[in-house]
């Protein structure tokens, strides 16, 4: 008796290797067989024909830290085929924490992932101090997909340290000690590993940086051993920005140190891998550092993303026309109705022919947006996140005979009901194609994440890329080389649950997990983001569906069918060893 057959599907296991048409057999939770044909009875057969079967996909670079104590689904992830997500990443998250600093952790997290605070705020019940207060907290918790975290740099240092912690100055003897001290539990507690961030970008609301961003060697030795005794496996190092990009000896500097600690320690060592636009072959200096780290028998991995990091325009998200007073004056109204009111010739007129008016900071904010405006490119349909520079606005514009912002208006107003959104791409465009992203994918080591799945909710919905990889890179690209199918899947799933350690799943084979995607690859596409206010405090997030995903398994049970939840919720909390 099987609680589950999926027949008549291509399996794709995960390694890389040609699928095989086989039936896969799961009983309480476990792949039980993987066979040409299984008969017998099952309590539910789901027929994959003309479909392909893979793993449930392992999502390495989430921001679930605050939604994972309140929300089930772990929407966007789970939308698409992502049945373990890992958090607690860029030196940010919400534990250890003393009881008189949930705010500084807040506002951290709200600045640098751009998560609203007050959805944070009415959503935590900061049931926890210690770190290992915080995992058993979350291993009350029940989800349609797995959980797992890492300890953060941020949380840490302020708990240690307090007002001291975003100092420049080093952490004395006694801070070192205690946060080893707190390191090395977390990971005995359940912590896959550590995360820092060396990236000036990372600011919380007042501008302050993440603590831990300029922290010495000492430091991060002394943590990194804790992390190792106590049984964790990674530690990662979000971005190197701390020193100007015209410097050339940034690179060595920081990869030097990242090398020299996992050589040391034994722990994987992961970085943040992106195309700077100011300094647009970087990004080759690192893949190469690394390499050669590995070659000394360091494991430095890079983490690179499936698409560029683009930020979205859009009526209910940051868009150039805010605070001009035809616009201000409908702001308020449900967006269709708000819409209609944009779309009449006199208050089109009246908007374009205005000004931003108000605080200095907010005004110079929408005229550096309406700056940026020529570099975007408007996303309906199915949405192309690497369009060529006739698909810019700046060339559709002068196309038209009209002004940048009459084009980005109009684009914004999009062809169906809902209007549309822009998008402009920050990282990973500066050549005006994905030639540099195939390069980085192409990289042996590099592991594919950096969604940031919940965080960044008004700005971006890169949790998609999963799917992105699947169509964009394997079916649809046209303006350069693909990937074999294969090998995105091994991405995918194999090759990040290894860098976890989650021994058992990320493969299609019996005796593992029972993670599962039954998947129309003819008919999988991306639908466009769109934005709901349906977090806490009715704050508002990006989402993006997809079609083409017929079934998602997570631990043997059915959690998505056809797009929609089915309400299991197998998902639970997974700790260290």
């Amino acid at each position: 008796m099987y609680d589950l057959v999926i027949t008549g599907g291509d399996v794709h296991d995960g390694t890389g290797a040609a699928p095989q048409r086989l039936d896969v057999g799961v009983r309480d939770g476990r792949i039980v067989s993987v066979a040409p044909t299984i008969d017998g009875d099952a309590g539910e057969r789901i027929d994959a024909t003309d479909c392909i079967v893979t793993p449930g996909f392992v999502d390495p670079h989430t921001h679930f830290d605050g939604q994972a104590t309140w929300d089930e689904v772990l929407e966007p992830a789970s939308v698409h085929g992502v049945t373990t997500v890992v958090m607690g990443n860029c030196g940010v998250g919400f534990a250890p924490v003393r009881p008189d600093a949930h705010d500084q952790l807040v506002e951290l997290m709200e600045g640098v992932e751009d998560i609203p605070g007050t959805a944070l705020h009415e959503g935590m019940s900061w049931e926890w101090e210690s770190f290992a207060e915080y995992l058993d907290l979350l291993g009350t918790r029940r989800w349609s997909i797995d959980v797992a975290t890492q300890l953060p740099h941020g949380a840490l240092r302020a708990y240690v340290m307090g007002d001291r912690a975003t100092e420049h100055g080093p952490a004395t003897p006694d801070d070192v000690t205690e946060m080893a001290r707190i390191a090395r539990e977390a990971m005995a507690t359940g912590a896959l590993g550590f995360t820092t961030s060396r990236t000036l970008g990372h600011t919380a609301l007042d501008g302050t940086p993440v603590p831990g961003t300029f922290a010495d060697d000492d430091e991060l030795f002394a943590i990194a051993r804790a992390v190792r005794d106590g049984g964790g496996r990674v530690f990662e190092v979000a971005g190197a920005g701390i020193v100007p990009h015209d410097d050339p000896d940034v690179v060595a500097r920081e990869l030097d140190w990242i090398g020299r600690m996992a050589l040391e320690t034994g722990l994987t060592a992961t970085f943040i891998c992106l195309q700077q636009h100011a300094d647009p072959t970087r990004w080759r200096d690192e893949l190469d550092a690394a390499a050669r780290w590995r070659e000394k028998g360091a494991t430095v991995v890079p983490l690179v993303a499936g698409r560029p990091f683009g930020v979205l325009l859009g009526w209910d998200v940051r868009h150039p026309f805010r605070l001009r007073p035809s616009y201000e004056a409908v702001a308020g109204l449900p967006l269709a109705e708000r819409l209609d009111h944009l779309r009449r010739p006199e208050v089109r007129a009246a908007i374009l022919a205005e000004q931003p008016e108000g605080d200095a900071a907010a005004v110079a904010t929408q005229q550096g947006m309406a700056m940026i405006l020529p570099l975007c490119s408007p996303l309906s349909g199915v949405p192309d996140y690497e369009p060529a520079p006739a698909d810019m606005l700046g060339a559709i514009a002068a196309g038209r005979g009209v002004s940048v912002e009459e084009a980005a208006y109009d684009a914004l107003l999009g062809e169906g009901g809902d209007g549309a959104m822009l998008l402009f791409p920050m990282f990973n465009y500066a050549d005006g194609d994905h030639d540099v992203l195939l390069q980085q994918l192409q990289d042996p080591a590099a592991v594919l994440g950096l969604g940031d799945a919940g965080a960044h909710c008004g700005a971006i919905c890169d949790a998609s890329i999963p799917t992105y990889a699947l169509t964009h890179w394997v079916r649809d690209r046209t303006r350069g080389p693909r990937l074999e199918l294969g090998e995105v899947i091994r991405r995918l799933t194999s090759q990040p649950a290894e860098l976890y350690g989650f021994a058992d799943r990320g493969r299609i084979a019996e005796g593992l997990r029972a993670d599962l995607n039954v998947i129309d690859v003819d008919a999988l596409r991306l639908l466009p983001p769109r934005v709901e206010h349906d977090l806490p405090a009715g704050g508002a997030r990006i989402l993006q569906g997809a079609v083409g995903y017929r079934a998602t398994i997570a631990g043997g049970q059915v959690t998505r069918r056809d797009g929609v939840d089915t309400g299991a919720r197998p998902g639970r909390l997974v700790r260290n060893g």
